[in-house]
């Protein structure tokens, strides 16, 4: 039968169910009982036809499927990784910055006073709740005396360098969390003696050409002889001390006339800041706190949350545009679908399928492959997180919600992106479509 003879009986059909149904009496029946049962199409069969055409296009739909794949992994995987990321910020943010405070002489002192803060300031501190270690920290002025090393190991070098010259209490190497790269560091009694002996920073040391301690070496500060009996290699605050000379406090108030400290370096528990910070000003200078000023981090809570809001954005912005490609392929890829089977449409409609049986199939196909590529996609971007947390060392964290919404999230952009391609399958006449079908 030839293309225009199918399109004739179709039409000839079509036409019969347009005319009034004649009873066996001869009699026209009412309208709406015509001889032609109502389309019904029960559910199992439009998944098995929307399986049908899904099975018979695998390498398309496997490749439409990857797009899903991609962009709903990329979404859980950047949910998850900014969550263990910002644990891991929030987590150094505690261990470091939110147990600093720095306690200066405030605006109010009088100008170029260094005696605002006492010379016990470190035993004061110590007995406030929540304080863990604390020193003091000043500069020294030796009067624009040069540095150098005994024995000059290098008699072509320069000898005779300006170096910084700081005093430090014995707490403040604990206060800063410094590391020792060899030697020992200056107790009460080296203070209380005014001895002379001095730590290097690992950047004073190089210059001054001391690499060890197994010499005994000393270094010149002008006239004056000072034994080197530590040598700091690491230092997470007041990082300038590794550039430094540091001598004991009682030295610097003896021989260079340091008539109090510069400042106050504490470290404190994890969650005393605040009182730290309310109490510190108190017992350094219990008639006029008003003198000093405090530098304490901000509430770690509020940071926590900042870092996982920026981080969030970020991915979140990431992780649509991935699935937003993946919703335009699957989008693209049923339109070709309905194109190429456009054939296959009219005869459905021309056998009794209504509109909705059509657009209801294509809406299957497009929602089972975004289903698909969600589940793929939520189980590989879990393995991502946990991948990336065990190479890093890290704790995943990823909320339970995150993979289990994933599916129904990708199934939600499949129904999305085939509305369009299954309204146009719909709304295609049956004659028309198999004459371009058969063309």
């Amino acid at each position: 039968m030839t293309p225009r003879s199918i399109a004739g009986a179709i039409r000839e059909r079509l036409d019969r169910r347009r005319r009034p149904a004649i009873g066996p009496n001869g009699n026209v029946r009412p309208p709406g009982a015509s001889q032609l049962a109502q389309p019904r199409m029960e559910m199992r069969d439009l998944i098995g036809e929307a399986a049908a055409g899904l099975m018979a296009r695998p390498a398309r739909v496997g490749l439409t499927v990857l797009g899903t794949v991609i962009g709903v992994a990329a979404l859980v995987a950047t949910l998850g990784l900014s969550k263990t990321a910002g644990n891991q910020i929030v987590g150094r943010f505690d261990k470091v910055a939110a147990t600093d405070v720095v306690v200066n002489p405030g605006p109010t002192a009088q100008r170029g006073s260094t005696d605002v803060i006492p010379w016990d300031a470190e035993a004061r501190l110590k007995r406030l709740n929540g304080v863990a270690a604390a020193g003091t920290i000043s500069e020294v002025d030796v009067r624009g005396e040069l540095a150098r090393s005994v024995p000059v190991n290098d008699p072509l070098g320069q000898t005779e360098l300006q170096l910084p010259v700081r005093a430090a209490s014995p707490g403040l190497w604990r206060a800063v969390r410094a590391k020792l790269a060899a030697g020992r560091y200056p107790d009460a009694g080296h203070s209380a003696r005014a001895d002379h002996v001095a730590v290097l920073g690992v950047n004073a040391a190089g210059r001054l050409n001391i690499a060890n301690l197994d010499q005994q070496p000393a270094i010149f500060i002008g006239d004056r002889q000072f034994q080197v009996i530590g040598l700091v290699n690491e230092v997470e605050r007041q990082t300038s001390l590794l550039g430094s000379i540091v001598i004991p406090e009682g030295t610097a108030r003896r021989d260079y006339g340091l008539t109090g400290p510069g400042s106050v370096q504490i470290e404190t528990d994890v969650g005393a800041v605040e009182l730290v910070a309310r109490q510190a000003p108190i017992a350094l200078s219990p008639t006029d706190p008003s003198q000093l000023r405090v530098a304490a981090p901000p509430d770690p809570k509020k940071l926590k949350g900042g870092v996982e809001n920026d981080l969030n954005a970020l991915f979140l912005l990431l992780g649509g545009v991935s699935l937003l490609v993946g919703a335009l392929g699957i989008a693209n890829v049923t339109l070709v679908s309905v194109l190429e089977r456009v054939g296959e449409i009219g005869l459905r409609r021309a056998l009794g399928a209504a509109r909705r049986h059509i657009a209801a199939q294509f809406l299957i196909e497009s929602t089972v492959m975004g289903l698909l590529g969600g589940i793929i996609g939520a189980s590989l971007g879990t393995l991502v997180v946990v991948g990336v947390s065990a190479a890093r060392t890290w704790t995943p964290v990823l909320q339970p919600w995150v993979p289990l919404m994933a599916p129904l999230v990708g199934a939600l952009i499949g129904l999305l992106s085939g509305t369009y391609p299954s309204l146009r399958a719909a709304a295609m006449e049956p004659v028309e479509a198999l004459r371009a079908g058969t063309t």
